[in-house]
């Protein structure tokens, strides 16, 4: 763990970019955008890392499906089971069935779905007590997680918002039976209020210092549960869990996408809490994992309440998070674009590069995600690409007042060199740091080692807002 304190790209073209080994490129840099992917990601400048080549950051024992991406989403599972939201045996078994049976979209859908709806049935042996029930709960909410994350590539794409309304209902049985039940609340947010769920260490009414957990492009709720709840429970502190626009319930059934001014959603939050007794208003911090890493730091730029910021990774442009062969379609023209995009690029896209495509898209266009529900790809590309470019957050990262950690990843494929960026640009108390591979918490959100990247953020929160 490192620590320190304090033009247009010339080259062939695009049609001749997407042919043969070029499709195989896009899957790789596309995948998981906004939330952890492929090692194989394009930098900001076009070219591929020369240390994320596949296998090269998952070696041996780490690489549990030869396909980067669909082992990326693997070992977030694995790494889940230290808190609770997965179990090693049933994901390694999940891990042989789908390698068994060959790996596509539909394999891994199928098998964590079907894991997901094995563990909401009864246990073998004795009828399960209320422990038993909330954990096969939490557990299932991650397998139909997984299985989200790649239904639009399998064989039934329109069963997408059903299998989010299945792990959605396993993740509110699981906050049904914890001790104490979390607050589950509808906090104002325009049209379409935002769900949240407020962790409270007990029901004694204590003010607390409070976690806001942000949450990434394509993350769920047990994600949160994952790199932060239990975190911020065993110190002492609340923690509340959300879905904003473009995740979760906003996205898959209210059918909200991704804003740019996410101060306008954490601020109506911050007035939440601030309004209960059990919170200390002037102890509430912000954590942003995955692109929320740029989302984040976006609100505390504006929304002055936050006492602490940390952004996982730092990220100042989530547009370079997508290789220079896709960002190289968008023009300042619609019709242009989408010309290009739909006579160009279409034609020659492999079907698994239109899937990730799909499924990159969607938390930015509507008609994106209903027509890849019907298993057609989107034929406006420019819409949600320019939705995308108005996340980024360079003329603002020097407005936040709140101390900041920007955290880095060794073979971080999609924003390498942001963290720095960001850290450099800030202008309030920061700090930055950066978990390697050495410790095992390498490539974009540490997958394999949530419990020591809560170690860090949490000792680094309790540091800077408790013990000055």
């Amino acid at each position: 763990m490192n620590r320190i304190s304090g033009d247009q790209h010339s080259g062939p073209t695009r049609r001749a970019l997407l042919t043969a080994g070029a499709g195989a490129a896009l899957v790789a840099g596309c995948t998981r955008g906004g939330a952890p992917g492929a090692p194989a990601a394009a930098t900001s400048s076009g070219s591929a890392p020369p240390t994320a080549a596949a296998g090269g950051l998952t070696p041996g024992a780490m690489t549990l499906f030869k396909d980067p991406a669909y082992n990326f989403n693997g070992l977030l599972a694995l790494g889940a089971s230290g808190a609770g939201a997965a179990e090693v045996g049933e994901v390694l078994t999940a891990v042989n069935a789908i390698n068994g049976a060959g790996l596509t979209a539909q394999t891994y859908v199928q098998t964590f779905r079907a894991l997901g709806d094995q563990l909401l049935e009864a246990p073998p042996g004795a009828p399960a007590d209320a422990q038993t029930k909330r954990f096969r709960a939490l557990r299932a909410a991650q397998y139909y997680g997984q299985a989200l994350f790649f239904v639009l590539g399998s064989d039934d794409p329109g069963s997408e918002e059903q299998l989010y309304k299945a792990g959605r209902g396993a993740w509110d049985t699981f906050c049904g039976l914890c001790e104490p039940v979390p607050v589950k609340a509808n906090v104002p947010y325009g049209a379409t209020p935002l769900p949240v769920w407020f962790f409270r260490p007990d029901t004694s009414g204590t003010p607390r210092p409070t976690v806001i957990l942000t949450n990434g492009s394509d993350g769920q709720n047990v994600d949160m549960w994952t790199y932060g709840v239990p975190a911020a429970l065993d110190r002492g502190w609340n923690a509340l869990v959300y879905d904003g626009p473009g995740q979760g319930q906003l996205l898959f059934v209210d059918q909200v996408v991704f804003t740019p001014t996410w101060e306008k959603v954490v601020t109506p939050l911050v007035d939440w809490l601030s309004a209960r007794a059990d919170v200390d208003p002037d102890k509430i911090a912000l954590t942003g994992l995955s692109m929320a890493g740029d989302l984040a730091p976006r609100a505390a730029a504006f929304e002055t309440r936050i006492a602490a910021l940390v952004a996982m990774p730092g990220c100042v442009e989530p547009w370079l998070g997508f290789p220079p062969e896709i960002r190289k379609i968008l023009t300042p023209d619609k019709q242009e674009t989408n010309d290009i995009w739909n006579k160009e690029v279409v034609p020659e896209l492999p079907q698994d590069a239109a899937d990730v495509m799909k499924k990159r898209f969607e938390p930015f266009s509507i008609p994106a995600m209903l027509e890849a529900r019907q298993g057609k790809l989107f034929t406006d590309f420019y819409t949600p690409a320019t939705r995308i470019q108005a996340l980024t957050i360079t003329d603002v990262v020097g407005r936040i007042k709140a101390p900041t950690l920007v955290l880095d990843y060794e073979g971080e494929q999609f924003y390498p060199g942001q963290p720095r960026r960001m850290y450099d640009a800030l202008t309030s108390p920061k700090d930055y740091l950066k978990l390697t591979a050495a410790q095992g918490a390498q490539l974009h959100c540490s997958p394999m080692a949530p419990q020591l990247h809560c170690e860090v953020v949490f000792d680094w929160l309790q540091k800077t807002l408790l013990d000055r």
